[in-house]
C-alpha cells in the first residue's frame, strides 16, 4: 500500500470511483491508496501461477482470479487486489457487481522490494481476519523462494518454505502441487540465486 493517501471517502464512494478508474487503488479507513505497476518478473510469475492452478483446478468447484479481482476484508474494511486469489466452493461477492470477492480460500502475493514488508506484515494481518482464508503464499520475484502459511485449527499459522527450482510447492487448501520451475518459467534470475 502506498503511503500517500489520495482522498478521504466512504467505502461506497471508493467503489464508485474505482469502478470507473483506469488504474487500481486500495481502500482502508476512508483513504484511497494508488497501486503501482509491476515488473516483468512479477507479471510472469503471476501468469505462470494462474496457468498452473487453472489447469489443475479444471473440473473442480474452484475459481482462480488474477490481480484484477478485488478482495474485501469484512472484519477490517480493507479493499485490496491480491496478485492471485482462489476460491473453492461458491464465491461470495460484496454486491451484485461481482467484482469484490469476500471468501478467498488461497491468496498469493508476489513480493517486490516496495511491497514485501506490507505483504508480510500489515496486509497479512488483514488477510488473517478472512474466515475462509486457509492458505497464504508469498513468492519472491528475485530468487526461487516461496513461503507458505497454512491456517491451523487453533487459528495459528504454520510456515513452510521452498527454495530452488527443483522443489515442488504443495498447496493443501486447494489440493494442488506446483513445480518451482513452472512458477519461475521465463523469469530472469541471476546465477547466484538459482540452486
Amino acid at each position: 500500500m502506498s503511503s500517500y493517501a489520495k482522498q478521504r471517502c466512504s467505502a461506497q464512494e471508493y467503489l464508485e470511483l474505482e469502478r470507473r478508474a483506469a488504474t487500481k487503488s486500495e481502500f482502508f479507513a476512508g483513504e484511497i491508496f494508488a497501486m503501482t505497476g509491476a515488473s516483468r518478473n512479477h507479471n510472469l510469475i503471476v501468469a505462470n501461477l494462474v496457468r498452473e492452478l487453472t489447469l489443475q483446478l479444471k473440473g473442480r468447484p474452484c475459481e482462480t482470479y488474477p490481480s484484477d479481482m478485488r478482495v474485501k476484508v469484512n472484519a477490517t474494511g480493507l479493499y485490496t487486489y491480491p496478485d492471485l486469489a482462489v476460491v473453492c466452493g461458491p464465491p461470495q461477492f460484496d454486491d451484485e457487481q461481482k467484482d469484490t470477492l469476500l471468501n478467498p480460500t488461497l491468496i498469493i502475493e508476489v513480493l517486490s522490494m516496495s511491497t514485501e514488508g506490507y505483504d508480510r506484515g500489515r496486509k497479512f494481518a488483514h488477510y488473517r481476519k478472512i474466515d475462509s482464508l486457509a492458505e497464504y503464499l508469498l513468492v519472491s520475484q528475485d530468487k526461487p523462494h516461496v513461503d507458505r502459511y497454512v491456517r491451523q485449527p487453533d487459528n495459528q499459522w504454520l510456515l513452510a518454505e521452498w527454495d530452488g527450482l527443483q522443489s515442488q510447492v504443495l498447496l493443501t487448501s486447494i489440493d494442488c502441487r506446483v513445480d518451482m520451475a513452472e512458477i519461475y518459467d521465463k523469469v530472469e534470475l541471476t546465477a547466484d540465486t538459482v540452486e
